[in-house]
């Protein structure tokens, strides 16, 4: 048996006096090989029925994303107008997101993403229909892209919550990533898939595959076994719920300083659905095709980067701002490629550097966060992601309209350097007494006359350096 978990600090008392203030930064090391396994997660049923769902879904979703894009540049050619509509896609998750949050501590989650993954459809569904019959205008775009912004609001902290439910505790940060690895194999599939189809089939008949692609996930759903589910306790209604999620992640800073990085890498950085068309069609003067492999080369580079987050989950807010540098670096040497195919090969480690960063983001949250609490904050979690995009998306349409797409882009890689920065300094000021969470921590009753928890484990040791400091009492 060896210790797992080591809180902040053990108080030695005697007499009930206490006399010494022993604290210790533990450095969790594995005692075995092949501890984690990169495809642990894949052993539950109900995971690898969403997985397979997901890997279809999302593919189409991707097909829609490049398609959209596409659709609004040949409808205005405008890169503010381009960021217009992701703004209408994503102001409701900024304004609604903690909302379905809190919609999703008090739902069942499994029956929630069903029926938010059919209106998803509907949507597509109708966008495709309206541009197949050549009706399709600009107030149109912006109608349909609000409906799946305020259905969005409602899904994402849902499917991200769900996640948990789905897979044993140790196994959740294995879980997230190979969501992560799925997601991005579908950037991969989707958009060389959509160029394929603008080409030759038209947008509009992509926009009805996407709607047909959510029956995949929505049979894998009413598929599961709902007795291997590990349901939490939904939140009980009661006044002030949003105000609290606010409150409890703000008291929190392992939860508040990875939003916060959140806040500012999504805002400028993930801002791809607008600056990679204008570096496509203005900086190098080619077609939706290049636009597609550039989300596609992206893509190839997420996938090697979440079965490397899958193989060695973190925890840990350094390593995470550590990410956030080296995905900023990543993004500059794109930004200045001097042709399509330099611009891919960047994008290669940009991607992998930009899914590992969502990926240690995701676990820290979830594996930090009360379980009554984990909707409401991972619904902060997508605001800060996909809600900042209404602020974000503008700013960098206008700056590449007017600037150059290369400086659209460089300006998001300035932002994940300031917030890899902002996240070491914080992580240098953090006591050494904090250790890092890991997955499979228990927290147990110790024996004795102490007080607190500590938590045990079979699979890890700590190793402590120890530091003494006198405390006097009067």
């Amino acid at each position: 048996m060896s210790i797992e978990e080591c809180p902040g600090g053990i108080d030695l008392s005697v007499g009930g006096l206490n006399f010494w203030e022993v604290r210790f930064e533990a450095d969790l090391m594995k005692r075995r090989r092949g501890n984690f396994g990169t495809f642990d997660s894949l052993k539950s049923h109900n995971y690898r029925l969403y997985m397979a769902g997901q890997l279809v879904s999302v593919s189409g979703t991707w097909m829609q994303t490049v398609g959209l894009s596409w659709l609004v540049l040949k409808l205005t050619g405008s890169g503010v107008a381009l960021g217009a509509v992701l703004a209408a896609q994503f102001l409701p998750v900024l304004i609604l997101g903690a909302f379905g949050g809190l919609v999703a501590d008090r739902a069942n989650k499994r029956k929630l993403i069903v029926i938010t993954q059919s209106s998803l459809a509907l949507a597509s569904l109708l966008l495709g229909t309206l541009t197949e019959l050549g009706a399709i205008q600009m107030w149109m775009v912006y109608s349909i892209s609000i409906w799946l912004g305020v259905t969005n609001a409602l899904d994402n902290p849902a499917r991200q919550s769900f996640v948990s439910e789905m897979v044993r505790k140790k196994n959740v940060a294995n879980a997230v990533s190979l969501n992560a690895v799925v997601m991005n194999s579908a950037r991969v599939i989707g958009p060389g898939i959509a160029g394929l189809v603008i080409y030759s089939l038209g947008i509009g008949f992509l926009f009805i595959a996407n709607a047909g692609s959510f029956i995949a996930v929505i049979i894998a759903l009413l598929a599961m076994r709902v007795g291997e589910l590990n349901m939490t306790q939904r939140a009980s209604r009661s006044k002030g719920q949003l105000r609290d999620g606010f409150k409890y992640v703000w008291s929190m800073d392992h939860l508040k300083v990875p939003l916060l990085m959140m806040v500012l890498v999504g805002t400028m950085a993930f801002e791809f659905q607008v600056s990679f068309p204008l570096f496509a069609s203005s900086t190098f003067h080619q077609g939706a095709g290049t636009y597609a492999a550039f989300m596609s080369f992206m893509g190839a580079g997420a996938v090697i980067g979440g079965l490397s987050a899958a193989t060695f989950p973190q925890t840990s807010i350094k390593r995470f701002a550590i990410t956030s540098i080296g995905f900023g670096l990543f993004i500059l040497i794109a930004a200045i490629a001097p042709s399509p195919i330099w611009a891919m090969v960047a994008m290669v480690p940009m991607g992998a550097a930009s899914i590992v960063f969502i990926s240690i983001a995701n676990s820290i949250l979830q594996l930090k966060s009360d379980p009554m609490m984990r909707g409401r904050v991972m619904a902060l979690f997508t605001v800060a992601f996909m809600g900042s995009t209404p602020v974000g998306a503008p700013i960098v349409g206008y700056i590449g309209q007017h600037f150059g797409a290369r400086y659209s882009i460089a300006i998001g890689g300035v932002a994940a350097l300031f917030a890899g920065a902002y996240g070491l300094f914080h992580a240098s000021r953090r006591p050494a007494a904090i250790a890092e969470t890991t997955p499979d921590a228990e927290n147990i009753k110790p024996e004795g006359n102490g007080s607190g928890l500590v938590a045990f484990s079979s699979d890890y040791r700590c190793r402590f350096r120890t530091i003494f400091q006198f405390k006097h009492n009067s």
